[in-house]
C-alpha cells in the first residue's frame, strides 16, 4: 500500500472531519504531509534483519550441527526479552536461515541486541520452534550490539565474532567458534515518489441551487479486486472545472488505481460524479500526452452494472517522480553526526564542593543532571561518530589567573578541543569544576559559533558530516538577541543544537528559541532562520514525566531531545539536494 496525501483541512472536510484553520496562508500541507507519511518526523523505520554464519562448532557427533538462531532485546538494567526464533538449519556449519526478524528502528533509543546460535538436538526437530525448550539445546556462542551499530554499515552487515558465556575466562583467543553475520534491510515499498496536479473539466453539477464541490479519492485495487484509499484532495468549493495542489504517491508504476470523483456533502453522504481506473504509468501517459480520460459512472441495468462515459474529463497537469532518500540510506552512505557538548559553569549552579549544588560529584558515583544529560545523548550519538573524538567546552566561568570565558575548552588545552569518548568528556567535565571558578552570565553566542565554525569549516571540505551541539545550563540566557543571530546564522549549516535546563529555573524565554513553540527566529537584522536547529527541553520536566510512567514506557530525555533530529537532518540535506552515494 502507497502513502499520499494532499491538503490537511481540505481533505479531513472530504470525509466528513474538522476542516483545519483557513488562515493558513499560501502553505501547502501536502509537502509536509508527505514528509511525515514518509516517516521523517519523529523517525521509526521497519528493519528486517536476516542472519547467515561461517565455520560455526560441531556439536555433533555422527553429523553437523543443526543450527537455530534466537534473538533477545536487552534493557538498561541488563533484563533480556526473548523476541523471535529463526527456523532450524539441518547439517550446517554455514546456515544461511530464511526467517527474518522484523524490528522497528527508533533514532533516539540504543537498541540492544542479544544474538544466541543454538544446535538443536535431533530428537527436537520435528518439535516447532517455538515450543523448544533451550536449556535443553547446545549453546554455539552468542554476540551483542545496538541496532545502530548495524545500520550505519556501508552495506547494513555486521559480522560477530561467536563467544560461548561458560568459557572461562582464561581461555585463548584461538579457541574457534565461528561467525554470525546480521544484515540489515530498510521495509520500504518504493522510495520513488510520483508528484501530481491533478484537474477536471466539464464536471456534472450535482447540488440544486449551486455547483458541485468536488474532491478526489485516490484507491488502490489489491488482488481480491478490494479497493483501499491511498489518497484524497481537498475539496474545491463551487468548481466544475477544479484543479486541486499537488498530490504524492509512492507506489508502484503498474499497481492498478481507481480515482474518484466525488460531490461534498455536510452530511457525509458524498456523491459519486464519476470515476476513471487507471495505473501510474497511465496517468504519466495522460500528462505527457496532454489529453484528458473520460470519466465514467456505473449506471444498473437490469441486475447488472454498466459504465456509462461521462462528459467531465481527468487531466494530468503535472507528473514528476523523485527518490526520497532515508534517513538511514545517509547512514549508509557513510555520513556521520558528529557530537559536541558545552557546559554551564555559571555561579547560579552553586558550589561544586557541596551536595546542594546542581555540579556536585557524588563519591557514590551516582549521577547529577549535567552528566545524566550527557551520557544519555552521548549513549546514542556515539554510534553515528567514526572517531568518537568530541569537541567538549565550558562557558561562564573564570580559569586559573584569567577574565571570565564564555567558551574554554573542557579539557584544560589551549590547543585542541576534543576527548576520547563519552568517559572523556565526564573526566574533562569532573576536573574541570576543580580547575575554574564559576562566575557568568550565562551566554549561548559565543559557544553556537565555535560550534558553527566548525561545520562551515566541514562542509567547505565537503565532509559527510553534520553536527549535533548539545548545551546543557542552568539559567535563562542573558545574551538572547545575539544567540537568535548565532542560531539564524547556524540554520543554514549543517548543524543541530540540542539545550537542556537542568535546575528550577524558569525557563519560559527559552523556549522562544525552540521553533516548535513558537514562530521561526529572527535576527537583529531581520534575516529568518531557514529552518529549525533547536531542540529545548527542561530536564525536571523529563524527570516528572518519567516517574509516572511505568519502567517499560519510560521517557528519557534522550527521547525527549532527540526526536526531532533526523528531520532536522534530511531537511537540510533535501534542501540543499544533497543524495547519498550508492
Amino acid at each position: 500500500m502507497g502513502n499520499c496525501c494532499s491538503d490537511v483541512g481540505g481533505g479531513m472536510a472530504a470525509v466528513g472531519g474538522t476542516a483545519a484553520s483557513a488562515a493558513t496562508g499560501n502553505q501547502n500541507d501536502a509537502v509536509d504531509m508527505f514528509f511525515k507519511s514518509r516517516g521523517i518526523h519523529g523517525l521509526f523505520s521497519q528493519i528486517e534483519l536476516s542472519f547467515s554464519a561461517s565455520n560455526l562448532q560441531n556439536r555433533d557427533v555422527f553429523s553437523k550441527s543443526d543450527p537455530m538462531v534466537v534473538v533477545y532485546i536487552k534493557e538498561r538494567d541488563g533484563a533480556i526479552t526473548e523476541v523471535f526464533r529463526t527456523e532450524v538449519v539441518l547439517n550446517s556449519l554455514n546456515p544461511t536461515w530464511i526467517t527474518k526478524y522484523t524490528i522497528t528502528y527508533h533514532f533516539e533509543v540504543v537498541q540492544t541486541l542479544l544474538f544466541h546460535v543454538f544446535d538443536v538436538d535431533t530428537q527436537f526437530h520435528n518439535v516447532d520452534v517455538k515450543m523448544l525448550k533451550l536449556e535443553e539445546q547446545q549453546s554455539l556462542g552468542e554476540a551483542c550490539c545496538a541496532l545502530s551499530e548495524i545500520v550505519i554499515k556501508p552495506n547494513r552487515s555486521l559480522t560477530f565474532d561467536l563467544v560461548r558465556r561458560e568459557e572461562s575466562v582464561t581461555a585463548t583467543r584461538s579457541q574457534h567458534q565461528g561467525k554470525l553475520t546480521v544484515h540489515a534491510e530498510e521495509c520500504i515499498s518504493s522510495k520513488t515518489t510520483a508528484e501530481m496536479v491533478l484537474r477536471c473539466s466539464d464536471l456534472e453539477s450535482k447540488d440544486l441551487f449551486s455547483k458541485s464541490d468536488p474532491f478526489l479519492v485516490i484507491s488502490k485495487l489489491v488482488e481480491s479486486g478490494i479497493s483501499i484509499p491511498v489518497c484524497k484532495t481537498e475539496v474545491l468549493k463551487n468548481d466544475l472545472n477544479p484543479t486541486w495542489k499537488p498530490v504524492f504517491l509512492n507506489i508502484q508504476q503498474d499497481s492498478p488505481l481507481v480515482i474518484e470523483c466525488f460531490n461534498f456533502n455536510s452530511n457525509g453522504k458524498h456523491d459519486l460524479i464519476g470515476k476513471v481506473q487507471k495505473s501510474l504509468a497511465d496517468l504519466e501517459k495522460l500528462h505527457s500526452g496532454r489529453e484528458g480520460e473520460n470519466l465514467f459512472l456505473p449506471t444498473p441495468v437490469g441486475h447488472d452494472f454498466q459504465n456509462k462515459i461521462l462528459k467531465g474529463k481527468l487531466f494530468v497537469d503535472k507528473f514528476s517522480e523523485t527518490v526520497q532518500h532515508t534517513f538511514l540510506d545517509y547512514l549508509a552512505a557513510g555520513f556521520e553526526l558528529n557530537f559536541m557538548v558545552a557546559i554551564d559553569f555559571t555561579a547560579s549552579n552553586g558550589n561544586p564542593r557541596l551536595p546542594d549544588s546542581l555540579h556536585y560529584i557524588d563519591p557514590s558515583g551516582r549521577l547529577n543532571a549535567y552528566q545524566k544529560a550527557i551520557y544519555e545523548v552521548g549513549e546514542v550519538l556515539q554510534f553515528y561518530d567514526a572517531d568518537k573524538r568530541f569537541p567538549a567546552w565550558g562557558f561562564g566561568a573564570r580559569p586559573i589567573d584569567g577574565p571570565v570565558s564564555h567558551c574554554f575548552n573542557l579539557n584544560g588545552s589551549s590547543n585542541y578541543c576534543e576527548v576520547e569518548g563519552i568517559r572523556g568528556i565526564m573526566m574533562a567535565y569532573a576536573s574541570a569544576l576543580f580547575n575554574v571558578s564559576l562566575a557568568g552570565p550565562t551566554l549561548f553566542g559565543h559557544v553556537i559559533n565555535k560550534a558553527a565554525l566548525i561545520a562551515s569549516q566541514s562542509l567547505a571540505n565537503d565532509a559527510q558530516k553534520y553536527f549535533v551541539l548539545l548545551i546543557i545550563t542552568d539559567g535563562v540566557v542573558t545574551d538572547l538577541q545575539e544567540t537568535k543571530d548565532a542560531l539564524v546564522k547556524a540554520s543554514d549549516l549543517p548543524l543541530s543544537i540540542l539545550i537542556v535546563g537542568v535546575g528550577g529555573a524558569d525557563f519560559k524565554e527559552m523556549e522562544i528559541l525552540d521553533a516548535d513553540k513558537g514562530e521561526r527566529l529572527e535576527s537583529s537584522t531581520g534575516r529568518v532562520a531557514s529552518r529549525d536547529i533547536v531542540q529545548f527541553v527542561p530536564f525536571r520536566d523529563v524527570q516528572s514525566k518519567s516517574s509516572s510512567q511505568s519502567k517499560g514506557g519510560e521517557i528519557s530525555i534522550v527521547q525527549a531531545l532527540l526526536a526531532e533530529l533526523p528531520t532536522q537532518f534530511l531537511t537540510y540535506m533535501r534542501s540543499r539536494d544533497i543524495k547519498p552515494s550508492t
